[in-house]
């Protein structure tokens, strides 16, 4: 397998030159224009206009008077979300994959530019599932959860091949580099799959369209690169086995405590709590994710939606 792609990226350079208006080699002094000044006659409006109807009239028309109130901001529209790179790669234990920044249609144009630059003989391809065989590696793209993105995976005997997956991630961004910016945010329109928050049992769960290994791996970076600060939204643990996270979380509810709630409750100020985030299988191709109360704190059912939200938000 050849290595990585190599590539030089292009540079542009802008130089701006400004220049001042003068006359007689000095600039233009106004201070004694007054002086040669001249008397005008005056302004004479033309005929069928009113001179007492000022000089920008308003129309007589009929203004609309609404009382709707201002639209309410959409919930999590908000959110602070690292900016994601045009290839990422994913993993969750011994499996590994990468996340490209545009609609599994362009990426797969990609790669089968990639297999046929590597020299690679196809005995296998069928573009209705994603997959390309060759006798060094199967090929595969599928959508990601990010709405506008795909998963590539690089196989061989059903396991990963990390030069190919090298290789791969490195053809990748050079084409995020050379890629027109309409392109990518054609891309960038593509619909996102469809993640729900839904009543289950007592609580609530988050429903994801994809398999459970999918969506821990993505859950998993998105954690890693936006839960980040301490006692407010903070990565603690993760379970690869048993597909579990252990997040330290501040509740919109909390963060909302007033100076006199706080004074007339046990706790002098805002505290976040421990919470077990569990991905679970649902049926084929349908995952669900569960945020259960870790601490002794009160989790309520508003807390764990307001959650589960929040990660949809990431997931999407």
């Amino acid at each position: 397998m050849n290595p990585a792609l190599k590539w030089t990226p292009l540079v542009v350079a802008l130089a701006l030159a400004t220049a001042g208006c003068a006359r007689d080699g000095y600039y233009h002094d106004r201070n004694i224009d007054y002086a040669e000044a001249e008397i005008a006659e005056p302004l004479r409006l033309p005929g069928g206009l009113d001179a007492n109807a000022g000089a920008m009239p308003v129309p007589q028309g009929r203004i609309a008077a609404t009382t709707e109130a201002a639209p309410r901001p959409v919930p999590g529209s908000a959110v602070r979300r690292t900016p994601e790179a045009f290839v990422e790669s994913r993993e969750r234990g011994d499996s590994r994959w990468l996340v490209v920044a545009a609609a599994p249609a362009a990426v797969w144009s990609m790669l089968e530019e990639f297999v046929e630059r590597q020299g690679l003989t196809v005995t296998g391809r069928d573009a209705r599932q994603g997959v390309i065989d060759t006798p060094q590696a199967r090929f595969s793209v599928q959508g990601a959860l990010r709405g506008g993105a795909s998963e590539v995976r690089c196989e061989v005997a059903g396991g990963n091949h990390a030069a190919c997956l090298s290789a791969l991630s490195g053809y990748f961004e050079m084409q995020g580099q050379s890629a027109s910016a309409s392109a990518l945010a054609t891309q960038a329109e593509a619909a996102a799959p469809t993640l729900a928050v839904e009543p289950a049992g007592e609580g609530w769960a988050l429903s994801v369209p994809a398999e459970a290994e999918r969506v821990w791996g993505e859950l998993s970076h998105q954690l890693e690169a936006n839960f980040d600060e301490e006692n407010r939204q903070l990565l603690l643990e993760r379970d690869p086995a048993g597909r579990e996270f252990l997040i330290d979380y501040m509740t919109e509810s909390e963060r909302g405590r007033g100076f006199v709630a706080i004074v007339l409750s046990p706790d002098v100020r805002q505290m976040s709590q421990e919470i077990r985030l569990v991905v679970e299988e649902a049926a084929p191709g349908q995952s669900r994710v569960r945020a259960i109360n870790a601490s002794e704190r009160r989790f309520t059912g508003d807390d764990q939606r307001e959650l589960l939200e929040r990660l949809a938000d990431l997931l999407r």
